[in-house]
C-alpha cells in the first residue's frame, strides 16, 4: 500500500467527485492515475486561496483505490451502472453539472469530449492519465475540511504535482487515524468552488453549492 497526497487546487465535486456512493478521481492528476495500484491510498489536501479562504494544512478527502478502469472502461461503466456521472451541465442538480465521465467512447476510434467541468485544450493532459480510479472507501470533507494532525503534518504539499516517498514513514498511522475518527463513504461538506455554465462560459465562485 502506498499513500499519495497533493494540493486540490479547485475543489468543485469534479476532481474528486464523491457523489452517488462512490468517489472518483478520473481528470486531473495523470501521474497519480496512471501509477496508483488497487489498495493504494489518495489524500487531497486544501489550497491557500480558495476565493479568500485558506484551507491549507487541511484534508479535502481521501480515498482508498479499490477498483482502477480505464477511461473506455469508465464510459461504458458510468452508461450501464453510474450514469449520474456523466455530465449534464444543465441539470438543475449541481452534482449533475460536474459529472466526471467526461470522455464518449462510443464513436469508434474517435473519443469524444462531453460539454462539462473541463474545456477541450484539457482532453490531452486528462487522457494522458489513461485510467479512472474509484473508491467506495472514502471519506469527502470539501469546504468542511480537517486539520492534518501535526503528527501528520509532513503530507501536507502545496503547488503543483504529488509525493509518494514522505509519506511513506507515515502512512499506516495516517490510514488509522481517518478510518478510526471518521465514517466512510460520507459527504461531510459541500465542494468549495461552485461552478456555473453560463453561454458555453465555466464561471467559478465561491461553494455552498450543495448540501448533502
Amino acid at each position: 500500500m502506498r499513500l499519495f497526497s497533493y494540493c486540490v487546487k479547485i475543489d468543485d465535486g469534479a476532481a474528486p467527485n464523491p457523489f452517488w456512493g462512490i468517489c472518483t478521481l478520473t481528470i486531473c492528476k495523470p501521474i497519480i492515475r496512471r501509477t496508483a495500484k488497487v489498495g493504494d491510498w489518495i489524500f487531497g489536501i486544501g489550497s491557500k486561496n480558495v476565493f479568500g479562504t485558506d484551507y491549507s494544512g487541511k484534508l479535502v478527502y481521501a480515498m482508498q483505490v479499490t477498483e482502477i478502469l480505464t477511461y473506455r472502461e469508465y464510459d461504458m461503466f458510468c452508461r450501464k451502472s453510474l450514469q449520474k456521472k456523466i455530465p449534464d451541465i444543465k441539470n438543475k442538480d449541481y452534482r449533475r453539472k460536474v459529472g466526471d465521465c467526461l470522455y464518449d467512447y462510443c464513436s469508434g476510434s474517435r473519443v469524444l469530449q462531453r460539454p462539462g467541468v473541463h474545456l477541450k485544450l484539457a482532453k490531452s493532459r486528462d487522457c494522458s492519465g489513461k485510467n479512472a480510479l474509484l473508491s467506495d472507501h472514502f471519506y469527502y470533507f470539501g469546504d468542511a475540511a480537517v486539520e492534518v494532525p501535526k503528527a501528520f503534518s509532513t503530507i501536507i504539499r502545496q503547488g503543483q504535482g504529488h509525493q509518494l516517498q514522505k509519506n511513506e514513514a507515515i502512512k499506516l498511522d495516517l490510514v488509522e487515524w481517518i478510518t478510526s475518527n471518521f465514517q466512510p463513504n460520507k459527504i461531510f461538506g459541500s465542494p468549495q468552488v461552485h461552478i456555473q455554465f453560463i453561454d458555453g462560459e465555466i464561471r467559478k465562485s465561491c461553494g455552498n453549492a450543495i448540501k448533502c
